[in-house]
Formats: C-alpha cells, structure tokens, sequence
C-alpha cells in the first residue's frame, strides 16, 4: 500500500489548500510505485483527514516495533513528509519495514528481551539518528512507563500518551483503582497484586470460580487464563506469570470474576494536550481464542444508539481521569441487558485501529448477553485492530498521533464522528486452525500473493513472497480489512478476498476465518467470546461439505487432470501423431467419497468447455477459461462464478484443491487404475497415544518428567513456547516413561517426537 499526496479545497472562510491523503496500494515491495488508488468508496479512504501543509512537524521519527505495525506507520510518515527509522533485529535485516524506511539500525539478536525491549539500545539509536520522537507501535515498548520517562529526559517526544497516563492505566492492578474512582462500571475482583500460587487460590476462593487470572502488564491474550478449580488456578498462575516475565519483562498477576458467555466491546477514544477528548464509537471483538482477538467489526450489531453513547462517555471519564491524550482503547465486557463492565485501557493504538482510526485511546468493554457492560481495562496504545475504525470514521489514527505528540489540537469535535459503513478484520496467522484453533507455524512464503487488488480491500502487512516467519515473534501474517456500504457487503468482500488470498509455505488460519464468516451465528450476529468453543465444540474440523458440494469438487478436480492431460498432449503432438480421445473416464475420491466422473472437452464459436458428467446422474458444464499455472482459478460452473485455488497436482493423480478456504486432497485416476486402489497396503498409524509429538515448533520451557518415572493420564510432562504463548503438553494416558528426547532451552520443530512411553 502506498500514499500519494493529493490537493484538494477544504470549505473553510480562509479558503486555505489542505493536502488530501489517499491511500495507494501496489503489489510491489517498496514504497514508490503507486499502481491503484486504496478507496473505500468514491470519498477515499481517509476522506474526513486532511494533512495541513503549513502545520509544523517533526523532522525524523524513529519505529521502535517490527513488521506491520512499522511499515502502517511508515507510510503515514511518509505521507507527512517525514523521515523514518527502522530498529531491527538481526533476524529482521531484510524484511519489509527495514526496506521502506529512510535509515535503519541493527539493535541485537532475535530474542526480544535483547532487541526489541532493549530500551537503552533502542535510545542509542534515537541518539545516533538524530529522530525528533519514538512510536512505539503496540506491544514491545508501547506501555513501558520507564521507556517514556527516558525519552522525555533526553528531549524526545514519545509518540503516545503521557508516562503519567501509561503508569495509571498501563497498570491494570492501578487502573481499576482509579476506574472504580471515576464511576466506570467495574468486574467484581481482587484490586492488589497477586503474588504467588497460594495467595492466587485464596484470592481465587474469595472471588468465586471461574476467574480470569492475567498479567497486570500487556495484552494480546499472553499471560492470561480461565481457573475454574484450585488446580487450574495453581497451574495457569504459574504458566501466565512465566509468560507475562517474558513478553512483557513484568511478571505481576491480578485475578477477577470471569464473566462466562459475554461480548467484548471496547471503545477507541482520542484526546490532545488541551484537555479535548472524544469517542470514535465501537468495536466488536468477541471473536477470540485464547483470549486473542481473530475477528473484529465496528460497528457491533449488539449496541443500540443509548447503551454506545453511555459506554463512550464512561469511556472519555476514565481518560479525563488520568490527563489523557493520544491513541488508546478501553475495554468492556457487555451482557445481554447491555450492562457494560470495565475490562481495562489500552494506551497505544490497537492492531484493529484500521477499522476506526484518530488520534485515540481505545477503551475495552465485555458486553453480556443482557446488554450489561462491565470495563475491562485501558489500553495506552494503539490497537492492533485500529484498520476497522479507520474506515467507518474516515479518519487517519497515526497521522492523528503525530500530530497531537507535536502539540496540535484535534480538529474535531463529538459531533463531527459519525459511523459510514461497516467494516471487518481478520487476523490471518501463521498458525494451524486444525490444532486448538490455531497452534503457530514457521516457514518461509514460497509463494505470496495479497487480495488487495479486489475493490474496498486493505491488507496491512509486513511481509513479503520470501519472507521468513520464526518462532520469536508473533505469527501475524496479515490484517485483512474489508469495507461495505453495510455488514451483509462487507462480508461477501471479505469472502472474495479470503478466497483469493495465495499463502504457500506456511500453515495459516485462512480455513478457519472463511468458515466462520459464512457461519448462520455469525452472519446473524449472534456471537460472544465463547462463539468458537459453542460451534465447534470437537475443535475446527475444516469446511463440512454437503455431497452436492462434494459432487462439484470431484468435477472440478476431474477437469483439472483433464486440463493437464491437454497441455501434455498438446506438447506430444509437436513430435507425434498421437491423437487425443474424445471424452476422458476417472474415478475421483476424496476421502472416503468418490464418483466416477466422464469428461467431455468441447470447442465451438471459439468457446472452449468442459462438459462433466457425474455417475451418469449429474451433468455439469465448466468452461475451459482457467490455467494450471495461476494459484487463483476464477471458473464458470453451470454459468455461476466459482473461486478456488489449485494448491498441488501431480503426475500420479494428486490433486490438492482449496474451496471455501479449506484444502481437499482428491486423488484423480483412470478407471482402469482405480480399479487397483483396494489391493494396495494401508499406512500404517503410529500409536499417539504412547508417544507425545509436538503439535508446534517452539523452545522448551520445561521438562517434567524423566525415563523410567510413571505419570498419569493428563500429567503435565513439559512446557513449549511459541510466539511466546507458553502451551502445557500432557500425557495422552498413564503409563512409564522410556524416552525423553527433549531438554529445557532445546528448540523443536513441529512434529518432533517430545516422550514416549512403554
């Protein structure tokens, strides 16, 4: 994506010239060839943000943050006239935020603790570029009060809100404290820290169970679980602290009431150094595992006009009680009478802010399904989901933040923010959804290619075809944006673009998103935080396929063998008399499904098609309009449009298809050949039971067990973490151990044999 600066009049008595910022997008990897214009409709995407070229401005910023993040605040700096640097680590030298900045600094190894949450690293930079101010993006250093205090002390502007507000609200212990003060509806819970694993059950035992135990630092689901019993409020405690110490470099732990089955609401607010501060409306995120965000819509079907003005003003009372400015987000839990409760303020802007966009906070709510809301915390920060307000409200979040770090007024008043449209995002993750929703994946993209060609589409990206996704970082691919004029529009373009967005070389979770999106609760807007465990209570088993459906992937598999059949026998006739048949016989399965399908390849007027029959029941016509070397196969199937991708094929009769997000491995064979299938021997199964495999790549935190040692059905043997969410594995039943091959600090790859038992 690029932009591209525009004039354009503003209606003002001054009759002044503003320039207009337009968004550009190109499949490019640099920033400087703008192909198409990134609108949202006829206005453009950031049709109610306007950049004064008279307004002063900072000289040079420096990105302390990585990936997508650091590209999306790049191209706002760019816009402006700005100068950017990239701090990266060595692992990072060649990826896309690198390549787009103006300067860039190697700041240490991989792991974060010694790069990226560096602080005194990343203020030598600062120092060695000369950079006027510091973003932070969200996560790493967007919530460290100590890294803000030592950019003011050395007369850099920290691009967010004040240390002050960070202290007060990134502090969820603190922040409740002083919620509670400013009348914020609250979640019934322990207001201290929680020190250790005794002190937690008491605590726990008093709350009630279920509780919510997390981190009092951070966000993006890591250092948080549900304990509904001592034992698991003694394991999660152990487990969350151990991930809050490492991503956050802050192990302290509250615990509170779990609000079972509620909405997750939270409300992006922004504000400037003169006191104004204002609401940019809301954004439905209850589509979570793990306590992360997958899928986020603004505006929620839930709220009505009374219940988003009450939570939006209790929004903007908790800012005005710590003095803040700039992005941020607090967070709610809402029941279904729509009383709202506090969850907790984001002071940074969220990875979601493309869907509402300012300079803003963002708080969060939980919404139950009475419509009570109940504040869930403040985030000081921007958003990872901030795209989906960006484009109901018109509004540029980071241009927002820079301009309020530079002392300017916000130019708008709570009147001026209205919701246009409706706007969705999904997170497409390096993960696999088949493993309890979503396990991460590492690799390198053999093959890239984003949606963003399709109209009312923005992809938010740092990678690129090549690029690498390690274990150290968050396995964030995309967010994958859509806009419509409503929630039925916006929809049918995120199943366009989830359709037709190639990702090859790593597993992701594309299968799981497309599925939910055309999901009846879903579409019915019948949703809460417990959606995904509620309708796939066995975990994602992939797109379950009517035999209809079924029917039209055979058919569509039995084409494409025939299609390849052409192309060899095309290229056997330079140099023979061969002579192609007439019609084409297989037997196509898919799994234990299968048809025998006859294909009739036709020309006339010009107009090649493909005329199918299926068990002699079933005609169907395909026209020969598609090729075997694009990912992306656009095919008329008995004259309606149909989107799928042609992931693999071989000579052996392999034919690997993905239809509705989901990928199907037929095998295509003559009916002479097929008729060998049941003779051959079946594969023999390893026993998983007697052996624990390891369902990700990750670095082992702990070991528990030793050989010879006899452990239960269920007992913990270690711990591995990846993207530094730390997983517990289990014995899959009791018995004794007689291997172990893994040691604490060891990195292991997917599918690595962990312990095996006698």
């Amino acid at each position: 994506m690029h932009f591209l600066w525009t004039l354009g009049a503003r209606s003002s008595p001054s009759s002044n010239r503003f320039l207009l910022l337009k968004r550009f997008q190109s499949t490019q990897t640099t920033a400087k060839n703008a192909k198409s214009i990134f609108t949202y409709g006829k206005d453009g995407h950031y049709f109610r943000d306007r950049i004064d070229p008279n307004e002063s401005k900072f000289s040079k910023i420096l990105i302390a943050n990585r990936g997508e993040i650091a590209c999306r605040i790049i191209r706002t700096c760019q816009a402006m006239g700005i100068k950017t640097v990239a701090v990266h680590s060595d692992v990072d030298s060649n990826s896309l935020f690198v390549k787009m900045a103006d300067e860039a600094v190697c700041i240490g190894p991989a792991q974060a603790k010694l790069s990226y949450l560096n602080e005194d690293i990343i203020l030598n930079a600062v120092k060695q570029t000369g950079a006027e101010a510091v973003h932070p993006g969200y996560g790493f250093l967007s919530e460290n009060t100590k890294f803000a205090k030592k950019l003011a002390d050395n007369n850099v502007e920290f691009i967010g809100p004040s240390s002050k507000s960070i202290e007060a609200m990134g502090d969820k212990i603190h922040s409740k404290v002083i919620a509670r003060k400013a009348n914020v509806s609250m979640i019934p819970g322990y207001d201290g820290e929680v020190k250790d694993e005794d002190e937690c059950i008491r605590v726990s035992n008093d709350i009630g169970y279920p509780v919510m135990i997390k981190a009092s630092a951070g966000g993006g689901g890591k250092g948080m679980r549900v304990a509904w019993n001592d034992k698991e409020a003694r394991e999660n405690f152990r487990l969350c602290k151990g991930e809050a110490a490492s991503s956050f470099g802050d192990d302290r732990m509250l615990v509170e009431k779990f609000i079972d089955n509620p909405r997750h609401i939270e409300f992006q607010i922004l504000g400037d150094k003169s006191g104004n501060i204002l609401y940019l409306n809301e954004r439905e995120c209850s589509i979570q595992r793990r306590n992360q965000k997958v899928i986020e819509e603004a505006p929620s079907v839930f709220l009505d006009k009374e219940t988003r003005r009450k939570m939006g003003e209790e929004a903007v009372q908790l800012a005005h009680a710590v003095g803040y400015y700039s992005a941020g987000t607090v967070e709610f839990m809402v029941d279904s009478k729509r009383n709202f409760y506090f969850l907790e303020m984001n002071t940074r802007l969220q990875v979601e802010h493309p869907i509402t966009e300012a300079t803003t906070g963002t708080v969060e709510f939980m919404v139950d399904s009475k419509r009570n809301f109940y504040f869930l915390e403040m985030n000081t920060r921007l958003q990872v989901e901030h795209p989906i307000t960006e484009a109901t409200t018109g509004i540029d979040l980071v241009h927002q933040m820079i301009r309020v770090a530079k002392g300017h007024k916000l130019n708008y008043k709570q009147e001026d923010i209205t919701m246009k449209g409706w706007a969705f995002e999904c997170r497409v993750y390096a993960e696999d959804p088949y493993k309890a929703f979503g396990l991460p994946s590492i690799g390198r993209l053999t093959s890239y290619k984003d949606p963003s060609d399709i109209p009312n589409v923005r992809c938010d990206s740092g990678i690129t075809e090549g690029s690498e996704i390690s274990l150290y970082y968050d396995p964030l691919i995309c967010k994958l944006t859509t806009f419509g004029n409503d929630r039925q529009a916006a929809l049918a373009t995120m199943a366009q673009a989830l359709d037709s967005y190639v990702i090859r070389g790593v597993t992701n979770n594309i299968p799981l998103l497309r599925d939910i999106i055309t999901e009846e609760r879903f579409v019915s807007g019948d949703i809460s935080t417990k959606y995904l465990p509620q309708v796939y209570p066995e975990g994602f088993k992939g797109k379950q396929l009517k035999d209809t459906e079924r029917e039209s992937l055979v058919a569509l598999a039995a084409c494409v063998a025939v299609k390849g059949a052409l192309r060899d026998r095309s290229f056997k006739r330079q140099h023979s008399n061969v002579t192609r048949p007439t019609d084409y016989e297989y037997e196509v399965r898919l799994n234990d499904f299968k048809r025998k399908i006859r294909v009739t390849p036709s020309e006339k007027d010009g107009m090649k098609e493909f005329h199918v029959d299926v068990d002699g029941k079933q005609n169907i016509t395909i026209k020969d309009n598609f090729k075997l070397g694009d990912h992306v196969l656009k095919i008329d199937f008995n004259g309606q449009p149909f989107t799928m991708q042609l992931y693999k094929m071989d000579a052996t009769g392999n034919v690997t298809l993905i239809y509705l997000g989901t990928k199907y491995e037929l095998r295509v064979l003559p009916q002479r050949a097929a008729k060998y299938m049941s003779i051959m021997p079946a594969k023999k199964q390893i026993d998983l039971a007697s052996v624990l495999i390891s369902p990700m790549p990750g670095i082992v935190k702990s070991v528990s067990v030793k050989v010879g040692e006899r452990v239960a059905d269920g007992q913990e043997v270690c711990v591995v973490e990846a993207m530094k969410m730390q997983n517990k594995l289990i014995a899959g039943r009791a018995g004794v151990v007689k291997f172990v091959g893994i040691k604490e600090g060891e990195t292991v790859e997917d599918g690595k044999i962990l312990i095996e038992l006698e």
